[in-house]
């Protein structure tokens, strides 16, 4: 068995004939058939059956078509990978950044990108989440952290799926213990700008509840928020990690009966996937954040 029978019994399955096989792999229909035939025989399984309307798969061969094609994508990836590592990854590349290095394990990412393409030189720029889909978007930047899955023009890679908690000031307990998302729409709110992920979710969240918050502050970074929730000023989101250190260390309440999750992704426009310095930095934080 070889990739080229695969291909044809692929190409087969797809056209339903062999004539038309034949055609797109740009091969005469006997060499077809012999590939088909040296695959059968291979497999010691019979794939196709002959009809008056073409080729028709076996119950055998539906069950295999689905591993072939797997098998073909994975070559053809493997290919793309070689080609993105024998060209010079080189120049520079600006990275969005947000939330806080440690989470997104920017150090890391940084110390591979150093020591595996030392002709690359990295520009970061920290904002909101929306401003860095934006900026990749009109191309200011090439690549960025992002909270949430992105438009379809978007190639992305989710790292990983967290959990917000709704944190509360001290002594608030009892108005944020049980309360759903309707009751706590009644309580004060430190809101963020449109660009921020608190925004995205909290507004598709009592969207759905058809109900509006009670905004008192609009802030742009977290750690504000958090300040403003310790000062007494009302409810936001913060990170489950960080809400529970919060709760434990200066006695910040979570919300217990609601919570919101989103993923970290990280992003480029589709279109670019494939420049040699963005597919390089997506395949050092893949292997990155397998570990």
């Amino acid at each position: 068995m070889d990739f080229t029978q695969l291909r044809a019994f692929i190409t087969i399955a797809r056209e339903g004939n062999l004539t038309r096989a034949a055609q797109r792999l740009n091969l005469t229909q006997p060499a077809v058939s012999l590939q088909l035939k040296s695959l059968q025989t291979t497999l010691d399984v019979k794939l196709f059956i002959r009809t008056p309307g073409g080729m028709q798969l076996t119950d055998d061969g539906k069950k295999l078509l689905p591993y072939a094609e797997r098998i073909m994508e994975g070559v053809a990836e493997f290919h793309q990978g070689v080609r993105a590592m024998q060209s010079t990854v080189a120049g520079p590349l600006s990275i969005g950044t947000i939330l806080d290095a440690e989470f997104t394990r920017l150090g890391a990412f940084l110390k591979r990108l150093v020591e595996n393409y030392p002709q690359l030189s990295t520009e970061l720029r920290q904002g909101m989440s929306g401003n860095v889909l934006d900026q990749v978007k009109s191309g200011a930047l090439d690549v960025g952290f992002y909270l949430g899955i992105p438009p379809k023009e978007f190639h992305h890679q989710v790292l990983t799926t967290f959990t917000y908690n709704v944190v509360a000031p001290q002594g608030w307990k009892a108005r944020v213990a049980g309360k759903d998302w309707d009751a706590l729409a009644e309580l004060p709110w430190i809101w963020a700008p449109p660009e921020s992920a608190h925004h995205r979710l909290l507004s598709k969240k009592f969207s759905a509840h058809k109900t509006l918050p009670e905004k008192v502050a609009l802030v742009d970074q977290e750690s504000s928020m958090l300040d403003l929730v310790k000062s007494g000023v009302g409810l936001s989101l913060a990170r489950e990690s960080i809400a529970l250190h919060e709760a434990h260390v200066h006695g910040l309440v979570i919300a217990d009966a609601v919570s919101l999750s989103t993923e970290l992704s990280f992003i480029a426009l589709q279109s670019r996937k494939n420049e040699p310095a963005i597919h390089a930095a997506f395949g050092l934080l893949k292997a990155l954040w397998s570990h």
